[in-house]
């Protein structure tokens, strides 16, 4: 399935400004390792990385 992405900014009085047109994109099937949030540490978290 295609996704699409478009990329912009908005300033502080709401105005948005176009950085990248809309674009269609292919989503991974695994994301990256490098794109992953690290694991929680809270103590009573129940996925706490070991």
């Amino acid at each position: 399935m295609a996704m699409t992405i478009k990329v912009y900014t908005v300033n502080g009085d709401g105005v948005t400004s176009l950085v990248r047109p809309e674009a269609e994109v292919v989503p991974l099937e695994q994301p990256e390792e490098t794109h992953r949030f690290p694991a929680c540490e809270c103590p009573g978290c129940p996925e706490r990385a070991q």
